[in-house]
């Protein structure tokens, strides 16, 4: 009899630890997910230590510090219950039943379903445990009080799944899943109210992010993505380019972690669901600037950037970006090209292009009004229509470097 029991104690033993082994197989995929959701981008401070959280977001009511996501027990998410875990994601409520910020997107994770949720844990599971304590916030009074965040989401968060659209293909349904949802574009591409939520009605029209401008992923004509084809989006999320613009800032990092190693179905579903996204607001109605203004900024062009961008800015698409028609150049927010023009560029390298590109920094060689006037002509030039840049606006902008 005892032999017998040994033996069902032994076979419940290797039953419980193959239960609770996921296969490799939604390790496979919850490690996609992970890479489509560029958890990296924002849990990792050390690249020698991913996931293990520690990395300062900067956000208008103060810093944040994102968490460890390894599974080390008493660090980490090791001691989390799934319920735990797909809690937090969909509902930004920890384990202990305190509320994440929503620097956090969980206002978009909810959108997830528990499979994938899951999938996620299964993935982050399977990394090596590392011991790295959590920072907490250093947020202005008194947003430091986490309370206050049930009152920020009974008014401004609404659990829920995305629902598929039965009128809409399966690459649109998937492409809004993502955008969404496990993807949060809006975190970055739509404009916020004075509590940090998005406003809704303007989803994905722009929005300033840590002194870039996270340009229009919508329909719009001049700013947005109207004069892109679904093929130009699939380009410049796989590679970081296209023959229209290429990457910089934050948005090349998410390339590089994130939408690089997207498969190509899930990135041509991006393309497909953006592209059918009617402008979310009207464009800026822009005065040309004065004549005097377009000359100095002509003659700054034609010493500094002709070599490079050509007399009509055609550039060499895919090593330097063209200026006439770029969208984000005309953007109404004009951070993102100072910070180019201040700071230089280098093109981001993918796989599928690994070229280089390199535009030098000109902080130092050239004034506020010159980086202006430069900046206001090539907004306003070959068919380009950009708002007046100030050099009051260059000078902050080089303040928030």
């Amino acid at each position: 009899m005892r032999t017998i029991l040994a033996g069902i104690a032994l076979c419940s033993a290797v039953a419980s630890a193959a239960i609770a082994e996921p296969a490799p197989e939604l390790i496979a995929y919850g490690k996609a997910l992970v890479e489509a959701g560029d958890c990296a981008g924002c849990h990792t401070a050390d690249p020698a230590k991913p996931f293990a959280g520690g990395k300062r977001i900067d956000t208008p009511f103060g810093a944040i510090y994102a968490p460890n996501l390894t599974p080390d027990r008493d660090t980490g998410i090791g001691a989390w219950a799934d319920a735990d875990f797909t809690r937090a994601l969909r509902y930004g409520i920890a384990p202990d039943g305190s509320n994440y910020y929503p620097a956090f997107p969980y206002p978009y994770f909810t959108k997830m379903t528990k499979d994938d949720t899951l999938a996620i844990r299964a993935y982050l599971g399977s990394l090596a445990p590392v011991v790295s304590r959590n920072k907490p916030p250093e947020l202005r009074w008194p947003f430091g009080y986490r309370g206050l965040m049930r009152i920020w989401n009974a008014l401004y968060f609404k659990p829920g799944l995305f629902e598929p659209d039965q009128s809409q293909s399966a690459a649109w349904n998937r492409g809004g899943y993502l955008v969404t949802g496990l993807g949060h574009c809006g975190a970055c591409h739509t404009p916020k109210n004075y509590f940090g939520a998005d406003k809704q009605a303007q989803a994905l029209s722009g929005n300033e992010v840590g002194g870039w401008y996270a340009p229009r992923l919508d329909g719009a004509t001049r700013t947005g993505l109207k004069s892109w084809s679904e093929a130009d989006i699939a380009e410049y999320l796989q590679s970081g380019r296209n023959a229209r613009s290429h990457a910089g800032g934050p948005m090349a990092e998410v390339i590089v972690g994130s939408t690089a190693k997207m498969s190509d179905a899930d990135v041509r579903s991006i393309a497909v669901y953006l592209k059918s996204q009617p402008p979310a607001r009207r464009e800026t109605i822009v005065t040309p600037p004065e004549e005097a203004e377009m000359t100095a900024g002509q003659t700054v062009y034609a010493k500094l950037c002709v070599a490079c961008h050509e007399t009509d800015g055609t550039g060499s698409p895919r090593i330097y970006p063209p200026l006439p028609g770029n969208a984000l150049l005309q953007s109404v927010n004009p951070s993102s090209t100072l910070r180019i023009i201040l700071d230089g560029a280098h093109t981001v390298t993918t796989p599928r292009a690994p070229n280089i590109g390199e535009m030098p920094a000109y902080a130092k060689q050239l004034s506020d009004a010159e980086i202006a006037a430069v900046t206001n002509y090539i907004r306003n030039s070959w068919g380009n229509a950009g708002p007046l840049v100030t050099p009051a606006q260059v000078a902050k902008a080089r303040k928030e470097k």
